[in-house]
């Protein structure tokens, strides 16, 4: 699933439309029966924005077009009238370039789920000290690694992101939320927020563990392991050695 870096950088694609009155059109059965596109059509983008894991783009009169891509979708800018490979959910057209949206699975012209969430790691304002607060005022019985995925907590991580900074941090994913010190949770998160920024602006970080189980760790060279974490059963990477969970009752090697 694209996370946050990914979503702002798809953000700041489309900012060409920005200020332009667009033409849109749901070429896609599945896009047309959203019924976005006819409310869409003849308005002018007026901002276009990413907080968490959602794209909004922002029209007059107050419309909000909210998209989240889960695991499949994709947005591309492409300059208007280039020949189509297949069907789009959703084309918004500029003078010059045009927005699609292929496999859109959340398209909505409603904002309302993102009063769930948490602040977003990436917003300019975000503040290390605000974002490990959000994290202890969480249920500390609940295993980090969670607490981290839950965008309500804080939105934006993901699952690859979330494995990086956690062995960056040499914090285990399943030690509780109450047995790690704010210093701890200060380093993950900032490891998180720094690289994820970089990202937007196109830098690659060398991955370390995420979907490298098996393999051995870049530190210390024990295997890398993974496993399904908690009840959404999304798979964690991590390095046993380096990442102690001493103290939690979680998992047992």
């Amino acid at each position: 699933m694209p996370e946050g870096d990914s979503l702002h950088r798809i953000a700041a694609l489309l900012q060409p439309l920005v200020g332009e009155r667009i033409l849109a059109e749901s070429p896609h059965p599945r896009g047309r029966v959203t019924g976005v596109a006819r409310v869409l059509d003849g308005r002018v983008l007026e901002r276009v924005e990413a907080v968490g894991k959602h794209l909004l783009l922002r029209f007059d009169g107050g419309v909000v077009l909210r998209s989240h891509l889960r695991m499949r979708g994709r947005w591309s800018l492409v300059p208007r009238g280039t020949p189509m490979r297949g069907r789009p959910w959703l084309v918004l057209r500029g003078r010059e370039s045009e927005a699609r949206l292929w496999n859109g699975p959340v398209l909505a012209l409603d904002e309302r789920p993102l009063r769930e969430l948490g602040p977003d790691l990436l917003a300019e304002d975000a503040e290390i000290d605000d974002l490990v607060r959000r994290v202890r005022g969480s249920d500390a019985t609940l295993l980090l690694g969670e607490t981290l995925l839950d965008q309500r907590v804080i939105a934006g991580i993901g699952n690859m992101w979330l494995a990086e900074a956690l062995w960056h941090a040499g914090v285990s994913p399943w030690r509780r939320v109450g047995e790690v010190s704010d210093d701890d949770l200060a380093s993950t998160i900032a490891w998180a927020q720094e690289h994820m920024r970089s990202s937007v602006e196109g830098v690659r970080t060398p991955r370390a563990v995420y979907r490298r189980a098996g393999r051995p760790c870049p530190r210390c060279g024990a295997p890398v392991a993974s496993r399904g974490l908690g009840d959404s059963n999304r798979t964690a990477y991590w390095c046993p050695r380096c990442q102690p969970d001493v103290g939690s009752d979680t998992f047992r090697r």
